[in-house]
């Protein structure tokens, strides 16, 4: 299964902030049972983007390996991602066309929206 993220930085972010929040969260994605992982230019910079290079704003591919659990664990990697930064970046989630928006809302928002996503997608692991 193949997922595509984009991370879209907080309006506030610069350029450079926002190429290091993509390093940051590269990094913690590589830490996963991930099959590839690969920037993915994007035809459209997300709004309130500063950045010029498309890749910078943070389109990441993914591919996920067969065994059982690894998507879940992809979202709730990219959700305590989210928690742990202090400004109001989001990441967009997208398989077969079928995209969420992760962002700072609450736990009870945040989980009600990730489990109907995990649900629809489970059954690709």
């Amino acid at each position: 299964m193949e997922v595509l993220l984009a991370l879209a930085p907080d309006e506030e972010s610069d350029a450079e902030e926002a190429e290091r929040l993509v390093r940051r969260l590269r990094t913690e994605l590589r830490e996963l049972d991930v099959d590839v992982l690969r920037p993915e230019p994007v035809e459209q910079l997300p709004p309130g983007a500063k950045g010029s290079d498309p890749v910078t704003v943070g389109a990441i591919v993914v591919a996920l390996s067969a065994s059982g659990g690894v998507f879940t664990v992809l979202i709730d990697t990219l959700r305590d991602w989210l928690g742990r930064q202090s400004a109001r970046h989001r990441i967009s989630v997208t398989i077969d066309g079928d995209t969420i928006e992760l962002e700072h809302a609450t736990a009870e928002e945040r989980r009600e929206l990730i489990d109907g996503f995990v649900r629809r997608h489970r059954s690709g692991e």
